[in-house]
């Protein structure tokens, strides 16, 4: 009798996503670089080529049937964001080119407007470059002091040493939501409730997680969010900020120039209302339109449905690194289940350079990252330059996981012989 597998979520999805079914080195692709920037199903290039094709024309301005049909898209996307994660308002949903412009948004309005000598921002020791460097130079500008929250000894945020570092001098923490590098999924809303006690705001870098699992801006009752949407099988060019509407109404326009204005004298300039006050000349409007169909698509999957098949990616991939003598993964463990962490692992193998490893799977046909995945302290910490990468989403298999980890111990070997 023959047993009949059902498929799984990867196996049913793959047939969405074109750029998936190439070879590379004469071998069957394998994208393990989502971390980096996830591929794009069929639906969202067609809503990019039908706005260009059938609607293009600029937003909010025109009184045509074109910039309508184009404002309604628009517009439209902002709402299906909103709901994604679960805004009080649309209001509260700002279009920028990608998270790092979202942050920087944040500290040069916010930051320089409320953060004075001596005051504190808390971040932690794995965050991205754009969510330190944009606070160094805010720092540098207000006399703000940053510390660091740490790992603990399973390499995942000391709870207890950010509690240290917590007083009435902290003005702002702003924390990744799931670590690019560690893979840890940071307890956010607890992160968050702390922080409120002494008065301070928190940021929190959603760019790992709003693609992989459910986020809920009010239950993390953050102040404000940020993501990219090129990781959530967008295009490259827009991603956005998401800010309690008080708060936003109290921060100073970022950039100055057509659309954010009310009214423009000689003199002077008066400013619109939200969101578009932060919203300064033509906006990426296909770009957006096309993120509101990568919404439709994972809304249409399921986040939870996403999250739970990534789990057991991630339960299955560390059963087979496990394999795989002398391989050093940073970040803590998922649990027999694949929770805990998210469906990606950096590592290192003694005595292999991570982008040696990175270009022989490359001959392979395998796509993994190499370097040091803009965490630079972080992996300074470790004592390491760099490290590789393979990050997953929920359009790739076990199969490719299972050829993945052969032809991991291949090149492993094929270094070691040649270091004999």
């Amino acid at each position: 009798m023959t047993i009949i597998q059902e498929k799984t979520l990867g196996d049913k999805v793959r047939k969405d996503f074109p750029i998936l079914h190439q070879e590379v080195h004469g071998k069957p692709l394998i994208y393990f670089d989502s971390a980096a920037s996830s591929q794009k199903p069929q639906q969202v290039l067609d809503s990019l080529i039908n706005y260009y094709q059938q609607d293009n024309a600029n937003v909010h301005r025109g009184a045509h049937s074109l910039s309508n049909r184009a404002t309604d898209a628009y517009e439209g996307a902002r709402d299906k964001v909103a709901k994604f994660i679960n805004t009080a308002s649309r209001d509260e949903i700002v279009y920028t080119r990608n998270a790092s412009e979202a942050i920087n948004l944040v500290a040069y309005t916010w930051g320089l407007a409320n953060l004075n000598k001596g005051d504190e921002i808390i971040l932690s020791v794995m965050e991205h470059h754009s969510n330190i460097v944009p606070w160094q130079i805010i720092a540098q500008k207000t006399g703000a002091i940053i510390k660091y929250i740490q790992l603990n000894e399973q390499e995942v945020l000391d709870l207890e040493n950010y509690i240290s570092l917590l007083s009435d001098k902290t003005k702002l923490v702003a924390v990744v939501h799931v670590s690019n590098t560690l893979g840890v999924i940071n307890p956010v809303s607890e992160i968050t409730e702390l922080a409120h006690q002494y008065g301070a705001k928190v940021l929190i870098d959603a760019c790992q997680s709003v693609p992989h699992m459910p986020v809920d801006v009010q239950q993390i009752n953050c102040d404000w969010l940020v993501a990219s949407g090129h990781k959530m099988c967008a295009p490259t060019g827009i991603g956005f900020l998401y800010g309690k509407k008080a708060i936003l109404e109290a921060m100073p326009p970022f950039l100055g120039g057509g659309e954010m204005i009310d009214e423009v004298y000689f003199d002077r300039s008066t400013y619109g209302e939200l969101p578009h006050k932060f919203e300064a000349g033509t906006p990426a409007i296909g770009e957006a339109i096309a993120l509101g169909a990568a919404i439709d698509y994972l809304s249409n999957i399921g986040m939870d449905n996403i999250h739970s098949y990534e789990a057991e990616l991630t339960a299955y991939l560390f059963k087979k690194l496990e394999t795989i003598p002398n391989l050093r993964i940073y970040g803590a463990k998922p649990d027999a289940d694949g929770e805990g962490r998210a469906a990606l692992a950096a590592f290192n193998v003694p005595g292999i350079h991570a982008s040696d490893l990175a270009t022989l799977l490359d001959h392979e046909g395998i796509a993994i990252r190499s370097g040091h995945h803009c965490t630079q302290p972080l992996h300074r910490l470790f004592d390491a330059s760099g490290s590789a990468r393979a990050s997953l989403y929920f359009y790739n298999t076990r199969d490719e996981i299972d050829r993945f980890i052969t032809a991991l111990q291949e090149t492993i070997d094929f270094f070691n012989s040649m270091m004999e």
